[in-house]
Protein backbone atom coordinates (compact mmCIF):
# COMPACT_ATOMS: atom_id res chain seq x y z
CA UNK A 1 0.00 0.00 0.00
CA UNK A 2 2.37 2.72 -1.19
CA UNK A 3 1.96 6.02 1.17
CA UNK A 4 3.28 9.60 -0.26
CA UNK A 5 6.56 8.77 1.57
CA UNK A 6 6.88 5.31 -0.64
CA UNK A 7 6.15 7.03 -4.64
CA UNK A 8 8.84 9.54 -3.31
CA UNK A 9 11.26 7.33 -2.65
CA UNK A 10 10.56 5.50 -6.11
CA UNK A 11 10.60 8.70 -8.01
CA UNK A 12 13.79 9.42 -6.71
CA UNK A 13 14.93 5.94 -7.68
CA UNK A 14 13.78 6.16 -11.10
CA UNK A 15 15.05 9.71 -11.45
CA UNK A 16 18.73 9.06 -10.55
CA UNK A 17 18.18 5.56 -13.23
CA UNK A 18 16.46 7.28 -15.99
CA UNK A 19 16.51 10.91 -16.11
CA UNK A 20 19.16 11.96 -18.89
CA UNK A 21 18.71 8.44 -20.79
CA UNK A 22 17.07 7.89 -24.12
CA UNK A 23 14.54 5.29 -23.97
CA UNK A 24 15.19 1.60 -26.48
CA UNK A 25 11.26 0.44 -25.28
CA UNK A 26 8.24 1.56 -24.14
CA UNK A 27 5.40 -0.83 -23.68
CA UNK A 28 1.77 -0.20 -21.80
CA UNK A 29 -1.33 -2.12 -23.18
CA UNK A 30 -4.15 -0.27 -23.07
CA UNK A 31 -2.72 2.97 -22.41
CA UNK A 32 -4.59 6.19 -23.34
CA UNK A 33 -3.20 9.18 -24.85
CA UNK A 34 -0.14 9.44 -27.14
CA UNK A 35 3.14 7.06 -27.33
CA UNK A 36 6.49 8.52 -26.46
CA UNK A 37 8.89 7.82 -29.30
CA UNK A 38 11.88 5.47 -28.95
CA UNK A 39 14.92 7.83 -28.74
CA UNK A 40 12.98 10.17 -26.59
CA UNK A 41 14.87 11.33 -23.15
CA UNK A 42 13.49 11.64 -20.32
CA UNK A 43 14.08 14.88 -18.23
CA UNK A 44 12.06 14.49 -15.49
CA UNK A 45 10.79 12.13 -12.27
CA UNK A 46 7.98 14.17 -10.00
CA UNK A 47 5.49 12.34 -7.25
CA UNK A 48 2.73 14.33 -6.31
CA UNK A 49 1.29 11.69 -3.16
CA UNK A 50 0.55 8.72 -5.28
CA UNK A 51 0.74 10.07 -8.08
CA UNK A 52 3.74 9.72 -10.39
CA UNK A 53 4.60 11.32 -13.87
CA UNK A 54 7.55 10.60 -16.50
CA UNK A 55 8.36 13.83 -18.13
CA UNK A 56 9.97 13.26 -21.92
CA UNK A 57 11.88 15.55 -23.62
CA UNK A 58 9.16 15.85 -26.55
CA UNK A 59 6.37 17.44 -24.21
CA UNK A 60 4.91 13.90 -23.28
CA UNK A 61 3.85 13.03 -19.77
CA UNK A 62 3.61 9.51 -18.35
CA UNK A 63 0.88 10.07 -15.64
CA UNK A 64 0.54 6.95 -13.18
CA UNK A 65 -1.69 6.69 -10.21
CA UNK A 66 -0.36 3.88 -7.64
CA UNK A 67 -3.62 4.16 -5.63
CA UNK A 68 -3.51 1.05 -2.84
CA UNK A 69 -1.43 -1.94 -4.73
CA UNK A 70 0.22 0.31 -7.78
CA UNK A 71 4.21 -0.35 -7.65
CA UNK A 72 7.11 1.00 -9.76
CA UNK A 73 10.04 -1.46 -9.94
CA UNK A 74 13.35 -0.37 -11.12
CA UNK A 75 15.89 -3.78 -12.79
CA UNK A 76 19.36 -3.30 -14.41
CA UNK A 77 18.69 -4.96 -17.86
CA UNK A 78 18.80 -8.56 -18.02
CA UNK A 79 17.65 -8.96 -13.91
CA UNK A 80 14.70 -11.21 -13.49
CA UNK A 81 11.69 -9.42 -12.28
CA UNK A 82 10.04 -9.83 -8.87
CA UNK A 83 6.83 -9.90 -10.29
CA UNK A 84 5.11 -11.88 -13.14
CA UNK A 85 4.82 -9.83 -16.56
CA UNK A 86 1.30 -9.96 -17.25
CA UNK A 87 0.82 -7.14 -14.16
CA UNK A 88 3.44 -4.84 -15.95
CA UNK A 89 0.84 -1.49 -16.91
CA UNK A 90 4.15 0.24 -18.41
CA UNK A 91 7.67 -0.70 -19.18
CA UNK A 92 10.46 1.65 -20.14
CA UNK A 93 13.55 0.85 -20.91
CA UNK A 94 16.80 2.35 -21.56
CA UNK A 95 20.46 0.84 -22.31
CA UNK A 96 20.93 -0.02 -18.60
CA UNK A 97 17.45 0.18 -16.88
CA UNK A 98 13.94 -1.29 -17.03
CA UNK A 99 11.33 0.44 -14.98
CA UNK A 100 8.19 -1.07 -14.57
CA UNK A 101 5.06 0.07 -13.22
CA UNK A 102 2.73 -3.42 -11.70
CA UNK A 103 -0.84 -3.39 -11.00
CA UNK A 104 -1.13 0.12 -11.81
CA UNK A 105 -4.62 1.75 -12.02
CA UNK A 106 -4.02 4.66 -14.10
CA UNK A 107 -1.53 4.54 -16.57
CA UNK A 108 -2.36 7.49 -19.25
CA UNK A 109 -0.04 10.04 -21.32
CA UNK A 110 -0.90 13.58 -21.90
CA UNK A 111 1.39 16.59 -23.77
CA UNK A 112 2.26 18.76 -21.55
CA UNK A 113 2.03 22.24 -23.30
CA UNK A 114 -1.94 21.26 -23.93
CA UNK A 115 -4.48 23.30 -22.46
CA UNK A 116 -6.40 21.33 -20.60
CA UNK A 117 -3.43 19.22 -18.99
CA UNK A 118 -4.78 16.40 -17.28
CA UNK A 119 -8.13 16.05 -18.05
CA UNK A 120 -8.83 13.69 -15.06
CA UNK A 121 -6.73 14.40 -12.43
CA UNK A 122 -8.77 17.85 -11.22
CA UNK A 123 -7.05 20.68 -9.27
CA UNK A 124 -4.89 18.20 -7.50
CA UNK A 125 -3.89 19.95 -3.60
CA UNK A 126 -0.18 20.46 -2.83
CA UNK A 127 2.18 17.76 -1.92
CA UNK A 128 3.08 17.80 1.80
CA UNK A 129 6.06 15.39 1.11
CA UNK A 130 7.37 18.46 -0.26
CA UNK A 131 9.30 21.51 1.81
CA UNK A 132 7.40 24.36 -0.46
CA UNK A 133 4.27 22.92 -0.16
CA UNK A 134 1.95 25.77 1.29
CA UNK A 135 0.31 23.91 4.38
CA UNK A 136 -2.27 26.72 4.87
CA UNK A 137 -3.63 25.80 1.47
CA UNK A 138 -4.06 22.00 2.56
CA UNK A 139 -6.01 23.45 5.59
CA UNK A 140 -8.14 26.04 3.69
CA UNK A 141 -9.09 22.84 1.12
CA UNK A 142 -9.74 21.00 3.93
CA UNK A 143 -11.71 23.14 5.78
CA UNK A 144 -13.71 24.77 2.93
CA UNK A 145 -14.13 21.07 1.62
CA UNK A 146 -17.01 21.23 -0.65
CA UNK A 147 -18.96 18.16 1.17
CA UNK A 148 -19.11 19.19 4.59
CA UNK A 149 -21.12 16.04 5.59
CA UNK A 150 -18.44 13.74 4.71
CA UNK A 151 -16.23 12.34 7.30
CA UNK A 152 -12.72 13.89 7.74
CA UNK A 153 -11.08 10.54 7.40
CA UNK A 154 -12.84 10.74 3.55
CA UNK A 155 -11.73 14.37 3.23
CA UNK A 156 -8.12 13.68 3.96
CA UNK A 157 -7.54 11.73 1.24
CA UNK A 158 -8.88 13.29 -1.22
CA UNK A 159 -6.43 14.80 -3.47
CA UNK A 160 -7.89 18.01 -4.23
CA UNK A 161 -7.00 18.57 -0.83
CA UNK A 162 -3.57 17.49 -0.61
CA UNK A 163 -1.51 15.00 -1.82
CA UNK A 164 1.62 12.54 -0.49
CA UNK A 165 -0.62 11.49 3.26
CA UNK A 166 -1.53 7.92 2.45
CA UNK A 167 -3.61 5.71 4.85
CA UNK A 168 -1.32 5.20 7.70
CA UNK A 169 -0.24 9.04 8.11
CA UNK A 170 -4.20 9.85 7.81
CA UNK A 171 -4.56 7.28 11.18
CA UNK A 172 -1.55 8.52 12.81
CA UNK A 173 -2.36 12.17 12.02
CA UNK A 174 -5.79 12.44 13.51
CA UNK A 175 -4.87 10.11 16.45
CA UNK A 176 -2.31 12.74 17.30
CA UNK A 177 -4.94 16.04 16.93
CA UNK A 178 -7.54 13.73 18.99
CA UNK A 179 -10.07 14.03 15.98
CA UNK A 180 -13.15 11.58 15.74
CA UNK A 181 -12.33 9.83 12.14
CA UNK A 182 -15.83 10.06 11.41
CA UNK A 183 -16.24 13.52 12.43
CA UNK A 184 -17.81 15.74 9.70
CA UNK A 185 -15.52 17.44 7.99
CA UNK A 186 -17.79 21.14 8.02
CA UNK A 187 -17.81 20.41 12.11
CA UNK A 188 -14.41 20.07 12.63
CA UNK A 189 -12.50 24.01 13.59
CA UNK A 190 -10.32 25.82 11.02
CA UNK A 191 -7.58 25.23 13.49
CA UNK A 192 -7.71 21.66 13.95
CA UNK A 193 -7.79 21.27 10.38
CA UNK A 194 -4.13 23.09 10.19
CA UNK A 195 -3.05 21.07 13.19
CA UNK A 196 -4.15 18.06 10.97
CA UNK A 197 -2.08 19.00 8.09
CA UNK A 198 0.98 19.72 9.68
CA UNK A 199 1.00 16.37 11.42
CA UNK A 200 0.47 14.69 8.37
CA UNK A 201 3.58 16.63 7.03
CA UNK A 202 5.91 16.59 10.07
CA UNK A 203 5.39 12.62 9.89
CA UNK A 204 5.53 12.18 5.81
CA UNK A 205 8.49 14.18 5.74
CA UNK A 206 10.24 12.67 9.18
CA UNK A 207 9.78 9.23 7.09
CA UNK A 208 10.91 9.92 3.55
CA UNK A 209 14.67 8.69 4.04
CA UNK A 210 13.65 5.48 6.95
CA UNK A 211 12.78 1.93 6.09
CA UNK A 212 10.79 1.75 8.81
CA UNK A 213 7.57 3.77 9.38
CA UNK A 214 7.65 6.08 12.76
CA UNK A 215 5.04 8.50 14.51
CA UNK A 216 5.18 7.36 17.77
CA UNK A 217 8.69 6.50 18.49
CA UNK A 218 7.63 5.46 22.52
CA UNK A 219 5.19 3.00 20.68
CA UNK A 220 6.60 -0.76 20.29
CA UNK A 221 7.00 -0.49 16.39
CA UNK A 222 6.40 3.12 16.21
CA UNK A 223 3.00 3.73 15.09
CA UNK A 224 0.73 4.76 17.58
CA UNK A 225 -2.64 3.01 16.17
CA UNK A 226 -2.15 1.94 12.37
CA UNK A 227 -1.85 -1.98 12.70
CA UNK A 228 -2.77 -1.37 16.85
CA UNK A 229 -6.04 -2.73 17.06
CA UNK A 230 -7.01 -4.69 19.83
CA UNK A 231 -3.92 -3.39 21.76
CA UNK A 232 -3.46 -0.58 24.49
CA UNK A 233 -3.82 3.30 23.41
CA UNK A 234 -0.73 4.36 24.72
CA UNK A 235 -2.35 7.35 25.50
CA UNK A 236 -5.73 6.60 27.10
CA UNK A 237 -5.46 3.17 27.55
CA UNK A 238 -8.88 2.39 25.83
CA UNK A 239 -8.87 -0.18 23.66
CA UNK A 240 -7.96 0.73 19.64
CA UNK A 241 -10.22 -0.38 17.01
CA UNK A 242 -10.50 -0.90 13.25
CA UNK A 243 -12.86 -0.08 11.05
CA UNK A 244 -13.84 -0.07 7.15
CA UNK A 245 -13.90 3.26 5.86
CA UNK A 246 -17.65 3.21 3.78
CA UNK A 247 -17.62 2.58 0.03
CA UNK A 248 -13.65 2.54 0.21
CA UNK A 249 -11.02 -0.90 0.86
CA UNK A 250 -9.38 1.43 3.95
CA UNK A 251 -9.16 0.62 7.41
CA UNK A 252 -9.24 3.15 9.67
CA UNK A 253 -7.55 2.67 12.65
CA UNK A 254 -8.80 5.02 15.78
CA UNK A 255 -8.93 4.91 19.66
CA UNK A 256 -12.48 5.90 21.11
CA UNK A 257 -11.58 7.37 24.19
CA UNK A 258 -8.93 9.55 23.34
CA UNK A 259 -10.26 10.39 19.89
CA UNK A 260 -13.39 12.66 20.77
CA UNK A 261 -12.53 16.12 18.89
CA UNK A 262 -15.63 16.79 16.90
CA UNK A 263 -17.49 13.42 17.14
CA UNK A 264 -20.75 12.95 15.30
CA UNK A 265 -23.40 12.96 18.08
CA UNK A 266 -27.08 10.88 17.04
CA UNK A 267 -29.58 12.98 15.95
CA UNK A 268 -32.37 13.11 18.33
CA UNK A 269 -36.14 12.19 17.48
CA UNK A 270 -38.29 14.51 19.33
CA UNK A 271 -41.05 13.53 17.41
CA UNK A 272 -41.81 10.65 20.06
CA UNK A 273 -43.06 11.86 23.75
CA UNK A 274 -40.13 9.33 24.83
CA UNK A 275 -37.40 10.91 23.27
CA UNK A 276 -38.62 14.21 24.42
CA UNK A 277 -38.51 13.28 28.02
CA UNK A 278 -35.26 11.86 28.41
CA UNK A 279 -32.17 13.45 28.83
CA UNK A 280 -30.18 14.58 25.13
CA UNK A 281 -26.91 13.35 26.04
CA UNK A 282 -25.46 10.07 23.66
CA UNK A 283 -25.82 7.60 26.26
CA UNK A 284 -29.48 8.44 27.05
CA UNK A 285 -30.17 8.46 23.01
CA UNK A 286 -28.96 4.89 23.05
CA UNK A 287 -31.06 4.11 25.68
CA UNK A 288 -34.09 5.02 23.86
CA UNK A 289 -33.44 3.41 20.76
CA UNK A 290 -33.10 0.39 22.54
CA UNK A 291 -36.55 0.96 24.20
CA UNK A 292 -38.28 2.07 20.55
CA UNK A 293 -36.61 -1.44 19.20
CA UNK A 294 -38.10 -3.64 21.95
CA UNK A 295 -41.51 -1.59 21.63
CA UNK A 296 -41.48 -2.50 18.26
CA UNK A 297 -40.52 -5.88 18.52
CA UNK A 298 -43.24 -6.93 20.98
Amino acid sequence: MPEGDATYKAAAALRTALVGKAISRFESPGLIGPTPQIGSAIERVESHGKQLEIIFDDGIVLHTYLRLRGKWHLYHVGQKWKKRRHLARAIIETDEWVAVAFNTPIVETYRQYHQSRHPHSGRVGPDIASAEADMHECAARLFHYDKPHVTVAEAMLDPRVMTGIGNVYRCEALWSCGVHPWAHVGDVPQSTCLDLVLTAAGHVRANQHSPVRITAPDVPGGLAVYGRNGQKCSRCGDIIRVTTLANTERNVYWCPGCQVGSEPYPERDDSDPIARAMDPHPAATQFVGDVLRNRTAS
